[in-house]
């Protein structure tokens, strides 16, 4: 695999000239950080580079997906992966303003990896959910005296304790035609 890393004298080679970069990397080492993702597929890393005397700028996509558990039935469940951003790298001490975040350079390498990887624990959603047929080896949905019940089965049941205040307003619209 390759990485996205490249030395301040690589990049300046490029300066004002069209770079584009075009890999795929494998960040495995994640699964460290966030321990809820079970695999990680390669990342496929497209874009461009805009290198100037004071800072580069990377434009660039990632692409790949993640094996997350399934929140309801722990079932290996695929999210994939697509996102776009923006990085601008200061190659020395400038002033430059922007509404955009921006990264000092330390030392002589600029490496999107650390960045992508940021990316990617930002993109892993609170809960993730398999589709209905993936549930065969899913954990059980019913036990001894329970069971899981989706929210729109639990928004149609009327409890109980409730259900003759139902028929009271039933009765009180009844006596208003």
């Amino acid at each position: 695999m390759i990485h996205v890393k490249w030395t301040i004298s690589q990049l300046q080679k490029y300066r004002n000239k069209e770079f584009s970069f075009d890999e795929s990397i494998q960040l495995d080492d994640l699964k460290q950080d966030d321990p809820t993702i079970r695999e990680v597929s390669p990342m496929h890393v497209t874009g461009r580079g805009d290198i100037d005397s004071t800072k580069a700028t990377f434009h660039f996509k990632v692409n790949g997906y993640l094996i997350l558990p399934c929140s309801r039935t722990l079932v290996d469940v695929k999210f994939p992966i697509n996102v776009e951003t923006t990085e601008t790298f200061l190659l020395q001490n400038a002033d430059y303003q922007s509404e955009e975040e921006v990264h000092q350079v330390k030392g002589e390498v600029i490496d999107l990896k650390p960045i992508i990887r940021e990316i990617l624990l930002l993109e892993i959603p609170m809960q993730v959910f398999c589709e209905d047929g993936q549930s065969e080896e899913a954990a059980p949905q019913s036990g001894k005296d329970w069971e899981v019940i989706s929210e729109e089965a639990e928004s149609k049941k009327i409890d109980p304790r409730l259900a003759g205040l139902a028929k009271f307003f039933d009765n009180d619209n009844q006596g208003k035609n």
